[in-house]
């Protein structure tokens, strides 16, 4: 693990910032916010403001020698030198430096083994790509804490400031603290499923999760690589999109948890605004679930309800996680009498889906693992995925993106 020097500890006047500055409950929906869910239907339809950036945009202002990146809830960041150092807790960001070449300047992301495991189960397929997950520090694992904060010394933390209020004994003092003693915040936790941002932040805005990423690409100068893995997504998007079926022919599908006591799933929307459904949006399956409001940001279903929801497709969250067996959870529902009666379970259509909290790399993997899940006729079929397995192998010819472009993008080979 990279323990900051006492020099590096003193060393803020690089970074100036300006402006506002358990397991299972990750594992169920997101750690820390029990806000309800939105019930905006559009894509950008909010209580905030959503931006329309684009990558020009979201380029850094250049300020005499340093740089500046403005983002909602932060305000205006002034950077003096690329951070070297960064702090994140939620694993969309350690993957969007990867992404960027800086996967080695991340000091922490939650339940490391974890977040670290799915996201080199990805980057598998990317030569020269990996996640050094191993001696990172988890910063949830004893509560959110100033003191490793101050431990850590980062230079930058992809932490959305108003989440960290709504932590066990912090509120906007500790923030303003944090951002004046060691270094600025810089992350946006509400663009998740753009559910209310805490009080004090009513000028909140939302940004899907390439405009998010095209921020945090600004604050490491790496506007090329940025721009040249937006346009392999959008790429990928616009040639799913182009070949889907009228929605009345696309199938019904859910994305659940299973509980741990196999008698419940936690439930989700799929084409809700927001970057945790990034993944499963574009691919504009019919949600069983589209009109339940299940008040927080995910609910709660018995086998009745799954029954009568009755879903051709099954997406099990989580399931290319370490955190859960696929075997366990399809031999739970085959040996269930009534979830033995689904039809997904009866057509051997329960598949491993990802995690919501995915960064660009993810992102396009589960893009691509939805299609082929969904649509087999249209995208290939989707290969068994085995606990354990990285990513699964996939024949070139039927690749929905081309990993070695992706590849030759991270590494500063296609730059």
């Amino acid at each position: 693990m990279r323990e900051p020097s006492a020099s590096r500890l003193t060393r803020r006047s690089l970074l100036k910032g300006t402006g506002a500055a358990g397991v299972g409950a990750f594992l169920a929906g997101c750690t820390g916010d029990g806000a309800s869910d939105g019930t905006q239907t559009s894509e950008t339809g909010g209580s905030g403001t959503t931006t329309e950036t684009t990558a020009a945009e979201s380029t850094a202002t250049e300020t005499g020698g340093g740089h500046s990146v403005s983002m909602s809830p932060v305000g205006t960041v002034v950077f003096d030198a690329v951070p070297e150092e960064v702090f994140t807790v939620f694993p969309q960001y350690a993957d969007m430096a990867v992404a960027l070449g800086h996967g080695d300047a991340v000091n922490s992301v939650y339940v490391p083994e974890m977040s670290g495991t799915t996201m080199n189960h990805y980057n598998h397929h990317l030569d020269g790509v990996s996640f050094d997950w191993k001696g990172l520090h988890d910063p949830l694992s004893n509560g959110f804490s100033k003191e490793l904060l101050y431990k850590l010394g980062s230079d930058v933390h992809l932490t959305d400031p108003a989440w960290a209020t709504t932590q066990s004994n912090w509120d906007r003092s500790d923030v303003e603290e944090i951002g004046s003693q060691i270094a600025p915040w810089f992350g946006n936790f509400y663009s998740g499923t753009h559910s209310p941002a805490p009080d004090g932040y009513g000028n909140y805005q939302y940004y899907d999760l390439w405009e998010l990423f095209g921020k945090v690409a600004a604050v490491f100068r790496e506007r090329e690589r940025y721009e040249a893995l937006a346009e392999v997504h959008s790429n990928l998007v616009s040639s799913i999109r182009e070949k889907l079926p009228p929605k009345e022919e696309r199938p019904s599908v859910v994305r659940v948890t299973l509980a741990q006591d196999g008698q419940s799933f936690y439930t989700y929307h799929l084409n809700k605004p927001g970057y945790w459904l990034a993944d499963t949006r574009p691919l504009g399956a019919n949600d069983a679930f589209a009109d339940e409001d299940w008040q927080n940001l995910w609910g709660t279903v018995d086998y009745e309800t799954m029954l009568k929801a009755d879903p051709d497709v099954i997406l099990h969250l989580w399931g290319i996680t370490p955190r859960y067996s696929m075997a366990d959870t399809r031999s739970k529902l085959e040996n269930h009498s009534s979830g033995s009666q689904l039809t997904a379970v009866q057509n051997d259509r329960v598949y491993a889906a990802g995690m919501r909290y995915q960064g660009p790399i993810m992102n396009l993997f589960q893009i691509e693992m939805g299609a082929k899940q969904l649509y087999p006729d249209l995208f290939g079929e989707w290969p068994r995925y085995e606990d354990g397995d990285h990513y699964p192998e996939i024949p070139e010819d039927e690749w929905l993106f081309d990993r070695n472009e992706v590849a030759d993008i991270v590494t500063g080979g296609g730059r």
